[in-house]
């Protein structure tokens, strides 16, 4: 069995740029992307995205079956990024996100290299005002702190500066 890390961050934290950081030292690693861009603003945000990251990585996108990757993968370490958007998957295709995010761990117990996991810290915010938002809200916290629970490491990323909140 492999390491888990989990980073958490909100939005424009840093936290994505720290975990590609702990994957520096593998030569094979699975870049697993859960976005499924809806618009123009997105696929390009997508394609920087892309670019910034260059040819060091192998690129898998899967926005609802990410525990068949980690299942599959012969890399030595799988970044994904991010939880939250494969939870916003989940929800809008009415999948049971506890019961998937149980999947996901399960996987990655099996899975002999690093994982790291990359979700925003939605809970600072003020309680949103429709259902759907609330549930995305509370859904994420909940899916963090299994995942937490689960992960040999938990990382926040403030400002761009990681603090280790378990190691």
């Amino acid at each position: 069995m492999g390491k888990m890390i989990l980073v958490l961050g909100g939005c424009r934290s840093g936290k994505t740029s720290f975990a590609e950081s702990l994957t520096d030292k593998y030569v094979s690693k699975t870049y697993l992307a859960t976005c499924d861009p809806q618009d123009e603003e997105m696929r390009e945000r997508v394609r920087k995205h892309q670019e910034q990251r260059g040819a060091k990585w192998n690129l898998m996108e899967e926005t609802m079956e990410v525990e068949k990757v980690f299942s599959s993968c012969e890399d030595d370490a799988i970044l994904l990024d991010c939880i939250t958007l494969w939870l916003t998957n989940l929800l809008l295709d009415e999948e049971d996100p506890l019961k998937k995010t149980d999947k996901l761990i399960h996987s990655i117990r099996q899975f002999p290299g690093r994982s790291i996991l990359v979700s925003s810290e939605v809970g600072y915010g003020i309680v949103p005002e429709n259902s759907l938002a609330r549930r995305f809200r509370d859904v994420a916290g909940l899916v963090n702190q299994k995942l937490a629970a689960a992960a040999d490491e938990v990382v926040l990323v403030t400002a761009g500066i990681p603090q280790v909140l378990k190691k």
